[in-house]
């Protein structure tokens, strides 16, 4: 103490140098040795921090170097590589996309074998490969060809682009698959199976449903003399199988999707009469064009729209209301066109003179009632599909599961094709 005293005492109250001079080991070399050994923290700290990144950056490039014996490492990374280029195409959520890209011939004879390279958990090898039939003669897609075949011991459906395709065909097909893989799974819709998207011909792989369209199945039922495919329907069914599809278009509403196809034509019939809403070709051009009533009408037959449609004013969730009002007509008569004395091109003038579809003469009062209330001219007036799907499980109910539907006229294809208002443009190949 004294020391210090003695050497404070040495300098002048007034002279700081001094004062600074005597005091320079406690103002300048201690806080600048705080301050040094501060900055060697925080360096040692964000070498540890970012070093780890650098290192595991570098560590797949040391597994591509060394990769197993059959060098399938090397090729999965190859795919990973050429798949990130897809514009985001991918197999439904619960499927690995990577296991279901697909090598594939076309077949050179309706009985050829199509064989499935090696890959890990494969979809399989696709047997008795068969075109597709159209139900009827119209305008075919000149794009897209179907085949029947089996894999894994399934039926399925293979929904190939033909080749040479060009890059406007090639974009709308993955379009196509990646808009089918993003509304998800839902048990009224068909299963996606896998997508054959990184060689050619592409391939969009579907469940198969037994029946098929709806509309053939309700004209095989019309007679009732189809032996290898029963197909009698009775009333209680109808109700079951428009629920079904009441509930997959609920679905697509929830994802923000109108539908704008609905009718027999675009419901697929499975095992157990099990019904599934399929016909999404209009509701991926709707999104990806932006489409106008006008380019909607250019796509769908008149007589399945609604009002709105037909004017060219803005489609709603109503319009598919209406049209699965006509769909529960067709299935009731068991297949008949809707508004079959009006022609087409006269349609709105008859609704706005506030007509709407006469009772069949299979239709329950229960059935006739949900038929009306999706038939309001007015879109505002139609229910919701809350309050459809309730009045259907209401009208199951009471439906009789007993008496068999039957309509004795026998089906004249170039009668319905004429009274539905099918002209050459439309294409009748729903998958």
């Amino acid at each position: 103490m004294s020391s210090n005293a003695n050497s404070s005492d040495e300098c002048q109250p007034t002279d700081r140098i001094c004062v600074i001079t005597l005091h320079e080991q406690e103002l300048i070399i201690v806080p600048v040795l705080f301050l040094a050994f501060f900055l060697v923290v925080m360096l040692i700290v964000l070498l540890l921090r970012y070093c780890p990144k650098r290192k595991d950056s570098k560590g797949p490039g040391v597994t591509r170097a060394r990769p197993h014996g059959n060098g399938r490492s090397s090729r999965r990374t190859e795919r990973q590589s050429a798949r990130q280029n897809l514009q985001g195409i991918e197999a439904p959520v619960e499927l690995n996309p990577l296991e279901h890209e697909l090598p594939w011939s076309a077949p050179t004879r309706p009985d050829a074998q199509v064989t499935v390279a090696a890959e890990p958990r494969p979809l399989g090898t696709f047997n008795l490969v068969t075109p597709v039939p159209i139900s009827f003669s119209v305008k075919a897609n000149d794009a897209v060809t179907l085949y029947r075949a089996r894999s894994n011991n399934r039926n399925v459906i293979l929904r190939t682009l033909k080749e040479p395709e060009n890059p406007s065909e090639r974009q709308s097909f993955l379009g196509f698959a990646s808009f089918l893989s993003e509304l998800g799974p839902h048990p009224f819709l068909p299963g996606l199976l896998g997508v054959v998207s990184l060689r050619s011909p592409l391939i969009i792989v579907m469940e198969e449903l037994e029946h098929r369209d709806l509309l053939g199945f309700l004209w095989r039922c019309r007679q009732g003399t189809d032996s290898e495919h029963p197909c009698d329907i009775t009333e209680k069914q109808i109700f079951i199988m428009a629920g079904q599809v009441a509930s997959a278009l609920e679905y697509l509403h929830g994802r923000s999707c109108i539908h704008g196809n609905v009718g027999a034509r675009s419901v697929l019939v499975g095992r157990g009469l099990t019904a599934k809403l399929w016909g999404l070709g209009p509701a991926y051009r709707r999104k990806t064009q932006a489409g106008s009533p006008r380019e909607l009408e250019d796509f769908e037959m008149r007589k399945w729209q609604a009002p709105e449609v037909l004017g060219r004013r803005f489609v709603s969730q109503s319009s598919d209301i209406w049209s699965f009002g006509i769909l529960l007509h067709e299935m009731v008569t068991l297949g008949d066109p809707p508004f079959p004395k009006i022609m087409a091109s006269d349609l709105l003038q008859f609704l706005q003179r506030g007509k709407t579809l006469k009772r069949a003469a299979n239709c329950s009062n229960s059935m006739y009632s949900i038929i009306k209330a999706c038939g309001q001219f007015a879109p505002h007036e139609r229910p919701a599909f809350a309050e459809l799907i309730r009045k259907l499980q209401s009208g199951e109910k009471s439906a009789s599961d007993k008496t068999v539907l039957r309509v004795h006229e026998p089906l004249d294809i170039e009668k319905y094709m004429r009274e539905a208002g099918y002209g050459d443009a439309y294409n009748y190949a729903v998958l």
